[in-house]
């Protein structure tokens, strides 16, 4: 994955509270999570931005409150996946 990169103003860690070492998986976090709530981009995108996998992003979902985005053609998808799995 190519990488770009951002400057931010010296005081965002501490407005995140959060130490300056944290400070770049904490925006990418929440990067991914307004991705995801606004449609962009899918779960398993959100936690490749975040840097978690799939199940740290619904747990991190969760304790924001944010409703997993789960639609008919997400189900297709998972039942494909399951026939070919079994």
């Amino acid at each position: 994955m190519n990488e770009v990169l951002v400057s931010f103003p010296q005081d965002l860690a501490r407005i995140l509270r959060v130490s300056g070492k944290e400070l770049p998986k904490t925006v990418r976090i929440y990067l991914a999570l307004e991705l995801y709530r606004e449609g962009i981009v899918s779960l398993g995108k959100a936690a490749e931005i975040a840097g978690v996998s799939r199940w740290e992003m619904m747990e991190i979902l969760a304790s924001k409150g944010i409703p997993l985005q789960y639609n008919e053609e997400d189900l297709k998808e998972d039942i494909e996946t399951l026939e070919r799995l079994l």
